[in-house]
């Protein structure tokens, strides 16, 4: 059994915590987070200590970590404390819930999250520090970066690439043998069927409000 260290507080922290709990592999044994963010001694039933300080009382010889921090900043948020905790020497683990359909030939690199309905076919990779949530179809030969993540029901067509440090909103489509190029913000519901730039930006618009109120509607 690892035994587990979660930086951060947030609602993923505490998904992550309830994710890993339910599993044999792993124990949390505490939270961390930066000093300044440190408002209470405990979350989830469990303590909270100084990241600054965590090796002290967890060396990284006997303890693993998880970064559960969301896609702030494009994801930087994220990378920079993947970062500071490999610069501490902690190995970082790995999560694909059990309900999850990844085939044994995909790679998958460390401080990645694979939840629930997500399916990853053959010759697919994902890289490190990288976030799936639920229902995603990831395509064949398809590889995503580092940094990246992945909120719901995407589907990624076959040999796609996404670029380092995306996100991919809700209900989002993208093509076979597609580009993504680097920190790409992909609104919900998005349709993209050719390469993007760096730094791309796609918001689809929001359905329109019908002038006709609910309880004008015939047939309803």
């Amino acid at each position: 059994m690892k035994k587990v260290v979660i930086f951060g507080t947030t609602d993923f922290a505490e998904i992550a915590h309830y994710c890993l709990s339910n599993n044999p592999e792993y124990e949390v044994v505490c939270f961390t987070i930066d000093s300044e963010y440190l408002i209470k001694k405990e979350f989830s039933n469990l303590p909270v200590f100084e990241f600054e300080t965590i090796e002290e009382n967890f060396p990284p010889s006997d303890y693993y970590m998880f970064i559960a921090v969301g896609y702030n900043k494009m994801n930087k948020a994220r990378e920079k404390k993947y970062f500071d905790a490999k610069n501490k020497g902690y190995e970082l683990i790995t999560y694909i819930s059990p309900n999850a359909s990844v085939y044994n030939n995909v790679k998958i690199g460390d401080n990645c999250f694979i939840f629930e309905d997500n399916t990853l076919q053959p010759f697919t990779q994902v890289g490190n520090n990288t976030i799936l949530w639920s229902g995603n179809h990831l395509g064949h030969h398809s590889i995503i970066g580092d940094n990246c993540f992945i909120t719901s029901h995407v589907v990624i067509a076959g040999r796609v690439n996404i670029g380092d440090n995306s996100f991919i909103g809700i209900n989002s489509t993208i093509r076979d043998n597609v580009n993504i190029g680097k920190e790409n913000l992909i609104g919900a519901g998005s349709l993209i069927l050719k390469d993007t730039e760096e730094r791309a930006v796609y918001s689809p618009e929001e359905t329109v409000k019908s002038k006709v109120p609910s309880n004008r509607l015939r047939g309803i």
